[in-house]
């Protein structure tokens, strides 16, 4: 079946959070959260520097949510499930529909860290991933030097599979590392990695 005739909910819940597809009218508030963020965040994303317009932030929800409906990236927006506050974003990208394979990424506004809301999410993501689109491989790749998005990897189960050494170029010019976390269908509902050898 082609991905774009696949049917899956637009919207699933956590413990704590409400986490859905992007919508229009989305942008004012992903703009400010990444204003709150960018000290955070720019060292790793691109997005963040220079800091999007409003317009900006508006025109690139909007790609996302056609994308979403298009089947070719999952983008997804986190809120607080109560309060409906806009936290950050995850998603599942880089997508391959025959392989099953897609992988996770994400990002948080300022003010929520260190309060387990993106490991909730990852494991939401992933039981979503598991129960709708019929995954087989979930990747997490990150900067080894990223500390915060490794843990929640590690804290989300996911195994360190490899460490490619000078894989890309940093914003400045530098070469960077990237860690590649993975959890693979073992049996129905169940996730892990193979033992080594």
């Amino acid at each position: 079946m082609k991905p774009i005739l696949l049917d899956f909910p637009l919207e699933f819940e956590t413990e704590r959070l409400y986490i859905r597809c992007p919508l229009p009218g989305d942008g004012p508030a992903v703009n400010a959260a990444i204003i709150e963020s960018q000290e955070s965040l720019k060292q790793w994303l691109p997005f963040a520097d220079p800091l999007p317009s409003l317009q900006q932030s508006e025109e690139n929800v909007r790609r996302a949510h056609a994308q979403f409906l298009l089947r070719e990236d999952l983008r997804l927006h986190l809120f607080h499930k109560t309060t409906r506050h806009f936290i950050g974003s995850s998603g599942l990208h880089r997508i391959n529909w025959d392989a099953g394979r897609f992988e996770i990424g994400y990002w948080l506004r300022t003010s929520e860290s260190g309060k387990g809301y993106m490991t909730e999410a990852v494991k939401g993501i992933t039981h979503f991933a598991d129960e709708y689109l019929h995954a087989e491989r979930l990747e997490i790749r990150c900067d080894p030097r990223n500390r915060q998005s490794c843990r929640v990897a590690e804290r989300a189960g996911f195994h360190l599979e490899a460490k490619l050494v000078n894989e890309k170029a940093d914003q400045d010019g530098s070469l960077r590392d990237t860690c590649i976390y993975t959890k693979l269908r073992m049996a129905e509902g169940c996730w892990g990695y193979p033992a080594a050898d």
